[in-house]
Order: structure tokens, then C-alpha cells, then sequence
């Protein structure tokens, strides 16, 4: 069997995994309401969700020396399955925190075994292989806020009770293409996990802070876009649906910053992204009016959607086949650790008194000063990786 066929079952549970995590977003102001809790509590429940997704991203990478590529996804199917029917069952906030946890640590397996996988699947168009995935996982964001809407007629619970019953049945299609399809072997030499994680330590510092900043504006940013629209005046209604805006722009990003991955030095496109979305933050700040949010969210949508199969690419293209699943664990952990704290950072400095502008300004502030220290390092020749995509086979 073609390994097309098995790369669309990985894109199927890709979009379930990342519906996992963002579909907490646009329910924020519902936990606040039903559980009677305040924003910096409600903050941590989607912080946990992503604090879960980075947890086990060592520990996978472990694994991956140690189990096929195949048996660690199939777990997180499982995990994910188990996640989302806690979810659904929760009586309470402690329940809801320990099964955001669980979803977030499906993610995190999941991306640390799928994303050396479909690299190593299609080594000869790496950037567009992930700009593909990256399309399907951004598939389920913007299905994320009227999947919501939908729920909140009848029961938001029941989001979560479809999710556990997709994502078994996804799984089990997964196990049996995967038994009938000719995997690569490109990992088999990848047994040492310490060795390989230490031999690429520059690379994967360089993609922890960069990326890893970057998220966590981003992080705190839509996980509040809805309550923030709402500051600024919109209708409940137009603000939800706003992340459905910010999601949809991200589709086509995926697909374009794949293509382009493949062709343009690695660090100044991922350079050129970080300082687009910086500024489109600055937009979102200083728009008011529905026209103009709506532009402005677009565009900060767009640009940080064309860092995520940017920055894979740079890590796996970049990284050995004796290296690729340790050193990309370990770059996964720091980055997904470093931004997930960016949802509880917001909703408590919002709790302590500041707007909405004041932070967000603040932060894309901090970001700009990285960008420009990244471009003195980079025209110094200090940051590590390939110097420019490889052209893909024709």
C-alpha cells in the first residue's frame, strides 16, 4: 500500500489532536461561567492542556529510541481517546485540569513520533509534507469555535464525547494501513537518545527560544482573543467566531510557508515570519471596528500559521537520520514548555489590573528585541542549521 494512503490517516488524526488542544479556547468564557471561576484559573485549564503537550515530549523521544514510530502514535491515539472522555465526564475544575492535562499529553506524543515520521515518509519534500499535515492539523482550529457554537445549543460536552469516538476510530484505521504499507527506516540508528539529543544541542536552543517565544504570545493571545474582542466592544457572537477568522487564514499558510520552506534559507524566513506576526499583533492592538479586526486578524493569523511547518522544516531537515527523533523530542519539549505559560501569564496580568493593550504591546515588544538579536547572531554566522532548503526532487 502507497504511503500516501497511511499519510492521510496521519492527516486525519492530526486534526484531531490539535482540535484537542484549541477547541479549549473558544470555551474559555464557558468555564468561567459554569465552574465559577476566574480568568487566571480558567488561563491555567488551557495552560495545562499545553503544558500536557509538552510533558511527555522527552519522554517520547526516548520511547522513539526504543519502539517504532508506529507503536508511540498508536499510544497517543489511545491517550487521546481516554483525554477526551474526561473531558466530557468532568464534574468539576480539578477533573476538567487532569483531562486537559491528558489531552495536551496525546498532542505531545503525538508530535514527537508523527513529525520525524512524515519527514522520513517524503525525505525528498520535507517542507511540503509538513505544510500538508500542518494544512490538516489547522483544519480542525477552524473547525474548533463553530463545532463550539453548535455544542453550546444542546450540551458543550458533547464536542468532547464526538472527539473520543473519532479518535478511536482513527487510531485503529491508522494500525491497519501501517501494517500494510512499506515503512522507511531511516530511524534505525537513532538508539541513542542523550548522544543525540547533545550532539545537536546548538540547533535545538536555536529553535527553543525562537519558536518557543513566539508561542507564547501566540498563546496568550487567541486563547483570550474571544474575551479580548469583546473588550474592544464586538458581540459576543463575532468575537467567538473571530478564531474561526484567525484559524481559516492559517490554511492556506500552512500549504504557502511549506513550499517555501523548501526553497529559502531557514533562519531569515523564519525571521521574516516571527517580525510579520509581531507587527500584525501591533494591528490587532490598534484596530477598532469589525472591518478592521477582522483584516487584522487575518493577517496576525496568516503570518504565525507560516512559522509552524516553517520552523519543522529547519529542525528536521536540518538534523541526521542518527539524531532526527532525539534532538527533535528535546527542541519539541523546550519550545512547547516555553510557550505554554503564555495563556496563565495573560489571565493573570489581566486579573492584576492591566488591559489587554498594554500586554499584548508588551510582549510583541519583547518578541521584536529577539528577532533583531537572532539577525546580529545570524549575520555573524552563530546560528546553527542549513543554510537554505533543498530543493525537492521533481
Amino acid at each position: 500500500m502507497s504511503r500516501t494512503r497511511l499519510f492521510g490517516s496521519l492527516c486525519a488524526l492530526v486534526f484531531l489532536v490539535n482540535f484537542a488542544r484549541v477547541v479549549f479556547a473558544p470555551l474559555v468564557g464557558q468555564f468561567i461561567g459554569e465552574f465559577a471561576i476566574a480568568e487566571g484559573t480558567a488561563g491555567l485549564i488551557v495552560t495545562l492542556a499545553w503544558l500536557g503537550s509538552a510533558a511527555p515530549r522527552i519522554p517520547a523521544g526516548w520511547a522513539l529510541t526504543r519502539f517504532s514510530r508506529r507503536l508511540v502514535i498508536v499510544v497517543s491515539g489511545a491517550i487521546l481517546t481516554i483525554g477526551a472522555l474526561g473531558v466530557a465526564l468532568a464534574p468539576g475544575v480539578p477533573t476538567l485540569m487532569t483531562a486537559a492535562f491528558a489531552i495536551g499529553l496525546a498532542s505531545g506524543v503525538y508530535f514527537v513520533a508523527a513529525n520525524p515520521f512524515v519527514s522520513e515518509l517524503f525525505p525528498e519534500r520535507v517542507g511540503r509534507a509538513m505544510g500538508v499535515h500542518g494544512m490538516a492539523s489547522q483544519l480542525a482550529a477552524v473547525a474548533a469555535a463553530p463545532v463550539v457554537t453548535v455544542a453550546l445549543w444542546y450540551d458543550w460536552r458533547l464536542a468532547f464525547f464526538g472527539l473520543a469516538v473519532a479518535a478511536a476510530a482513527t487510531t485503529l484505521t491508522f494500525v491497519l494501513l501501517a501494517s500494510r504499507t512499506d515503512l522507511p527506516d531511516a530511524g534505525a540508528g537513532d538508539t541513542d537518545f542523550v548522544g543525540g539529543a547533545l550532539s545537536e544541542w546548538k540547533l535545538v536552543l536555536s529553535g527553543v527560544v525562537l519558536v518557543g517565544l513566539t508561542g507564547f504570545l501566540w498563546q496568550g493571545l487567541f486563547n483570550f482573543y474571544e474575551l479580548y474582542m469583546i473588550d474592544k466592544g464586538l458581540p459576543s457572537a463575532t468575537a467567538r467566531n473571530l478564531l474561526t477568522v484567525i484559524f481559516a487564514a492559517g490554511v492556506p499558510a500552512f500549504l504557502v510557508s511549506g513550499y517555501l520552506a523548501d526553497r529559502l534559507p531557514h533562519v531569515p524566513y523564519l525571521l521574516g515570519i516571527v517580525s510579520a506576526f509581531v507587527a500584525s499583533v501591533a494591528l490587532v492592538v490598534a484596530a477598532s471596528g469589525v472591518v478592521a479586526v477582522v483584516l487584522a486578524s487575518l493577517a496576525v493569523g496568516f503570518a504565525i500559521h507560516m512559522l509552524f511547518p516553517a520552523a519543522d522544516t529547519y529542525l528536521l531537515a536540518s538534523l541526521p537520520d542518527a539524531s532526527r527523533a532525539s534532538a527533535y523530542a528535546v527542541y519539541s519539549a523546550g519550545m512547547m514548555s516555553t510557550q505554554a505559560a503564555g495563556s496563565w501569564a495573560v489571565g493573570e496580568a489581566i486579573e492584576a489590573g492591566l488591559t489587554y493593550d498594554t500586554v499584548f504591546l508588551g510582549l510583541a515588544g519583547g518578541l521584536a528585541a529577539v528577532v533583531v538579536a537572532y539577525a546580529v547572531l545570524e549575520r555573524m554566522g552563530r546560528v546553527p542549521g542549513d543554510a537554505a532548503g533543498a530543493e525537492p526532487a521533481a
